[in-house]
């Protein structure tokens, strides 16, 4: 032990005598004088609110390299200040740093000058790195900085595009020779056309991150191949020019042949990824989310040994996932959603990928079973996963057994499938879980009680299956964190006591169509959660009477199909009436009361969905305050009166449907002006009159308008053209939350609208978004159909009947090819049916019937198809489908048309007759005066003679 313990000792001693030799020489390092006055007059420029720069005071410490943030060289005796690190101040830069002629690291991120970066920062000549990043600055970015040609590490970037940094151009970015880091995210580059060229010419390059500079791509470079061969970082996310407009991927960056880090999400880059060259086998990092790409997952990308990450959602790849993916076994996170990929998922991912955090293939084409995919996952890949995201694909089955096994799985998505069977006991064993979301399938069976074991469950959403059986506070014994319950669209029946007190506080609460007990009442446990509650649906759960007065404060309410009652009224002296609706709160959003059995006056109440009930009275003044009122519907009422002048404050309005109500007066003008973004306008059977404001054509998001059934006059605006939303080809929302299907996302109520199109009323809800439709029939407007109509080329249904309009047909109707459905009937339309019918391939609907059209109807497959009843009322049509053929000329025969053609031919006959005896006659006559007359003949010779002479001599 006594070796041991000298050996010990004597180690002690050397590195207490080591530490005292290093105190003894550190604390000789002293900054100079000039240095120390630079600093000093540097704190006095700026305001330091806490107190940051306390310790900057010679009275308690002479020597600024004591100072905080300060750094100096380990120099004996004479330390110059080599580094400075600032934070948390404001105010205006002192010049004074320009002294600090050793100054080679200055951090001054995180601060708020509020000025234009100095231009006597590029005089700082030692600096190697240089941080002004998040610090307040605005303006143009100095060229001086291009004089810091030691400078390795530059940091510019700000947290949002709204910085206002920018740039003229980056040439003095040529200087930087030394360069190896450069962070310019959200500095308007948008005047550095040359940026590719620039970027040439700094060979140390490694790391470039351009985010949000709004680059110019459309100018193709070719890399040096010493930039080529350092950059390993290399960050575009957002930074196109030419944002949302397409535009191809530079083939240059694919051909870095040491990238680690490729970021080029959100650049809308379109066409097929581009080819990897060989050399580019160390990539750990690839994000093209966000962006146009159409073709196949790329062979190169399975070969990338070291990749980590993938990110390759939202866009249009197609094609199966190869289990050639299996082959990358680092992979932690494969992100692939809002694609057309098919086939099935390959099972090598989770047999092989043992590292997998995360994987995301929701939104795509996959099918196949579940377990064929998930059926024999690897315990290291059970271990690692937290958050598994399939909805949206077409993956049938049950849930596979091993999903009782994960160890991590914090996210289960499996919504928006096929999936079948029941929800397994085992889902109670995943202790880890935080959402857990099986919507949108075919479940059946009892929901397990092992769900009450999921004690870190925040979201549980199991709507729109088949489930059914009771439901009891088992279910709900251990879910102290739960939030949100989706459960709407089943067959289940909550069973708890009267004096329940649930274990969470919920903030979302979805159990329409449930049995909720307590004989058909709102449940009282529910009024418990009113503090935290601010999504509510009990829409058909057969819950009837008064609706208490705690309700009215939620800010999304369902409670449409049921059977509540009551008049709706005012509310008086802060105290409610009783059997009656208060006033709703302030925050109300969205609120459904659809199809009960309210009645009397509608009051300030007004808001959301008041539809199918029996309201009356008019709509009051005070529906000016309801400015984020998007979606109005008050149809299948008896309100009366006019539309409020006082509705053009609500300009978030998206949907306004008054059909079928009393309504009467002019279409207000202001609608065009005051509510941009309105895309639904049904007021059809009110009794609304007067002239169509041209003014309704400034609503340029327009989809669907309907004012039929009413008294309109005068003529179609000729600028309806400008309903450019009826122009634009239509899609369902990519993300899911489009305008239109709003309160789909979030789920209140699907939100609806019923368009009469071919020949019938149809409704639409889920596809609402891609419904175009004009319907201005059974009015009295005349004139002609406006030839800007026919501008309208995406609109598909278009309904003029019933009205006063004359003259001919646009031959340019055969434009709208996207046209479904067109009744022009009871008009006096005349003319022709113009032959662009033809092309309209999608027209599956047509009525022209009882107008004054004449001629052939275009011969086409479509039009065989139609009955006859779409064109009769013309008498002068002819054609299929009708009986009536057609002459040559295009009109109809007539019953007598042999006689015609005969007579005809008789007539035709004694012309030829007549006219050779004329001719007959006056030959003889003129024979006769030759042989009578001799001045005749004489002048006949001489001009016979004069005739002949004249062809000699041209022929000779």
């Amino acid at each position: 032990m006594w070796p041991n313990n000298k050996l010990a000792l004597f180690f002690l001693v050397l590195l207490f005598t080591i530490s005292c030799f290093k105190l003894s020489y550190c604390s000789n390092i002293v900054c100079p004088e000039i240095e120390k006055e630079a600093l000093l007059s540097f704190k006095e420029s700026l305001e330091d609110p806490s107190n940051i720069l306390s310790s900057w005071n010679v009275s308690a410490d002479v020597n600024c390299c004591n100072w905080k943030g300060v750094v100096c060289s380990n120099i004996t005796g004479g330390g110059h200040v080599q580094q400075l690190r600032l934070q948390g101040l404001r105010g205006k830069m002192n010049p004074s740093l320009f002294d600090l002629k050793h100054l080679k690291y200055l951090d001054l991120s995180q601060n708020d000058f509020e000025e234009t970066i100095p231009s006597f920062i590029g005089s700082i000549t030692a600096l190697e790195y240089l941080d002004l990043s998040h610090a307040g600055f605005y303006g143009t970015i100095p060229h001086s900085i291009g004089n810091l040609s030691n400078l390795r590490t530059l940091r510019l970037n700000y947290y949002s595009y709204e910085s206002g940094l920018d740039v003229d151009n980056l040439e003095w970015l040529s200087g930087l020779s030394r360069l190896e880091q450069l962070n310019m995210n959200n500095v308007n580059l948008i005047r550095a056309s040359n940026w590719q060229q620039v970027i040439n010419t700094l060979p140390s390059l490694v790391e470039l991150r351009f985010q949000h500079c709004s680059l110019d791509f459309m100018t193709n470079a070719t890399l040096h191949n010493n930039v080529s061969t350092s950059l390993a970082i290399l960050d575009f996310y957002a930074s196109n020019l030419m944002e949302y407009s397409s535009s191809t991927t530079p083939k240059w960056i694919f051909q870095l042949s040491n990238l680690i880090y490729l970021d080029l999400g959100s650049n809308y880059f379109e066409g097929p990824i581009p080819t990897v060259t060989n050399y580019a086998t160390k990539l750990q990092h690839v994000d093209l989310s966000f962006n146009q790409f159409n073709s196949t997952i790329p062979d190169w990308l399975y070969s990338l040994k070291d990749l980590e990450f993938v990110d390759l959602s939202n866009n249009y790849l197609q094609g199966p996932l190869s289990n050639d993916i299996a082959n990358l076994t680092s992979l932690n996170s494969l992100e692939l959603h809002l694609n057309q990929l098919s086939g099935k998922i390959p099972s090598g991912i989770t047999a092989n990928l043992c590292k997998m955090q995360k994987l995301d293939l929701s939104r795509n084409n996959f099918q196949g079973d579940l377990s064929y995919s998930f059926g024999n996952m690897s315990d290291c890949f059970l271990g690692a996963l937290e958050y598994l995201h399939l909805s949206g694909n077409q993956l049938s089955g049950q849930l596979p057994d091993q999903f009782g096994e994960f160890k991590s799985l914090r996210t289960l998505y499996l919504d928006s499938n096929n999936l079948s069977g029941a929800i397994p006991i085992y889902i109670g064993k995943l202790s880890s879980l935080v959402n857990l979301v099986l919507a949108d399938n075919k479940l059946s069976g009892n929901l397990p009680e092992s769900l009450g074991q999921l004690v870190n469950l925040e979201l549980l959403y199991i709507r729109n299956n088949k489930l059914e059986g009771v439901v009891s506070e088992v279910h709900f014994a251990n879910l102290t964190k739960l939030k949100l319950l989706y459960a709407s669209g089943n067959n289940l029946t909550l069973n708890v006591s009267p004096n329940w007190i649930p274990p969470f506080k919920i903030m979302e609460l979805k159990l329409g169509s449930w049995d909720l007990g307590e004989g058909g009442q709102i449940p009282t446990w529910i009024e418990k959660q009113k503090l935290n509650i601010n999504w509510l649906d009990l829409s058909s759960t057969g819950i009837s009477g008064i609706v208490p007065s705690w309700i009215w404060t939620i800010t999304y309410l369902n409670l449409s199909h049921n059977q509540l009652h009551g008049n709706i009224r005012h509310l008086r002296s802060d105290r409610f009436i009783v059997g009656s609706l208060p006033q709703v709160g302030a925050d109300v959003l969205a609120l459904d009361l659809s199809n009960n059995l309210f009645s009397g006056d509608l009051s300030p109440f007004l808001c959301g969905m008041l539809s199918n009930n029996m309201l009356s009275g008019i709509i009051p003044n005070s529906i000016g305050f309801l400015t984020r009122l998007r979606s109005l519907n008050l149809y299948n009422n008896k309100i009366s009166g006019q539309i409020p002048f006082s509705m053009r404050n609500c300009t978030a309005l998206i949907k306004i449907d008054l059909a079928n109500n009393d309504i009467d007066g002019s279409l207000p003008a202001w609608i065009g002006n005051s509510l941009p973004d309105l895309r639904v306008l049904v007021l059809t059977a009110n009794n609304f009159g007067g002239e169509i404001s041209p003014d309704i054509c400034h609503l340029n998001t327009l989809q669907i308008l309907d004012l039929s059934d009413n008294g309109f006059s005068g003529i179609i605006p000729r600028c309806v053209d400008n309903f450019t939303a009826m122009a634009t080809k239509r899609s369902l929302p990519k993300y899911s939350h489009g305008e239109l299907d709003f309160n789909v996302d979030m789920g209140i109520f699907r939100d609806s609208a019923t368009v009469t199109t071919k020949g019938s009323e149809l409704e639409y809800d889920n596809t609402l978004a891609l419904v175009t439709n004009i319907d201005l029939s059974n009015n009295n407007l005349s004139g002609g159909i406006p030839k800007e109509l026919t501008n309208l080329v995406e609109l598909r249904s278009l309904n003029l009947s019933g009205n006063n309009f004359t003259g001919l047909i646009p031959r340019s109707i055969g434009d709208m090819k996207q046209m479904e459905s067109l009744d022009l009937s009871r008009n006096s339309l005349s003319g022709e049916m113009p032959d662009s019918f033809r092309v309209m391939s999608f027209l599956n609907y047509l009525n022209v019937s009882y107008n004054h059209l004449r001629g052939r109807i275009p011969e086409s497959t479509q039009f065989m198809g139609f009955n006859a009843s779409s064109f009769i009322g013309n008498d002068d049509l002819c054609g299929p489908p009708l009986t009536s053929n057609c002459s040559r000329s295009g009109g109809p025969k007539k019953k007598d048309d042999n006689h015609y053609k005969t007579s005809s031919s008789s007539k035709i006959e004694w012309l030829y007759v007549f006219v050779s005896l004329g001719y007959a006659v006056g030959l003889s006559v003129f024979c006769a005066m030759l042989v009578l007359s001799k001045s005749w003949r004489e002048a006949y010779y001489e001009f016979m003679e004069d005739i002949w002479n004249r062809v000699c001599v041209f022929l000779h």
